[in-house]
């Protein structure tokens, strides 16, 4: 094995939504590389998910790619009947240990705008499903676990045409608490990771490809640039170390200092 830092037998599992590209791609590698073995989901793109699974493989990861629809939340008893399969054909196990509620899409519209549709989408993937599929997966989420929500730095501040995903993300929010509260005495940690502005295909690419949209938004962050995907994998994974596992029901914003 390479660039892990197991030294078990028994590796922890991490299930990952939308695990296949952008932030989910990334914290599904950071994770690998901390010796951590993967599920990891994707809507469509079954090739990009498999060449996920080939690069933890190559770092020694045990790596398997399921589809899932994060906003069909009918789908989740079906999903989690393909994990528990997934769990005894790849390792023999009958629970994994972190989940990770990552998979989302991004709607930019004015407030005014904003149709009755955009606001069911955004609330179906970034609110109903995350709380739907965590309950389908909680027999599946070994006792001593953790949970990682992902929020927005839009949750603190605000930027014009935000307005329904931001209030999605503030319910995820206040969701942490009370997961952190409710499956505390399975000992599962539950927190909340808040990305902001970040260079990836989200929403159509506009922070990465717009240089005047960059250029501004790296003028108002601390250091002075603006996000890369792996800066928050990076973050996502030193957040899940079993050394840090006492920390629960937190926020923990990874801008630069967006807007501070």
């Amino acid at each position: 094995m390479t660039n892990t830092t197991t030294t078990t037998d028994t590796p922890r599992i991490a299930l990952v939504t939308g695990g296949s590209r952008g932030l989910g791609k990334s914290a599904a590698l950071h994770l690998g590389r901390d010796g951590v073995d993967v599920i990891l989901t994707y809507r469509s793109r079954a090739d990009e998910a498999e060449a996920v699974v080939r690069e933890l493989q190559a770092l020694g990861r045990r790596a398997v790619a399921l589809p899932l629809d994060v906003a069909q939340a009918d789908s989740f008893a079906g999903f989690a009947a393909r994990v528990r399969d997934a769990l005894a054909a790849t390792w023999g196990r009958t629970q994994f240990d972190i989940l990770v509620n990552n998979a989302g899409m991004g709607i930019h519209a004015s407030f005014e705008a904003t149709t009755e549709a955009q606001f069911d989408e955004l609330m179906a993937t970034h609110l109903k499903g995350p709380f739907f599929l965590t309950q389908a997966l909680l027999p599946l989420l070994a006792d001593g676990g953790n949970v990682l929500n992902v929020s927005s730095g839009l949750a603190r501040f605000s930027l014009p045409g935000y307005a329904a995903y931001a209030t999605m993300k503030g319910g995820i929010e206040v969701l942490t608490r009370y997961l952190a509260k409710e499956l505390g005495p399975r000992r599962i940690a539950v927190n909340v990771i808040a990305p902001g502005a970040i260079e990836t295909d989200f929403g159509g690419g506009v922070v990465r490809d717009d240089a005047q949209m960059n250029a501004a938004i790296a003028g108002q962050t601390a250091q002075g640039r603006v996000g890369l995907p792996d800066d928050i994998g990076g973050a996502v994974a030193a957040l899940l170390r079993p050394g840090n596992h006492w920390m629960t029901a937190q926020r923990v914003e990874v801008s630069g200092g967006m807007f501070i």
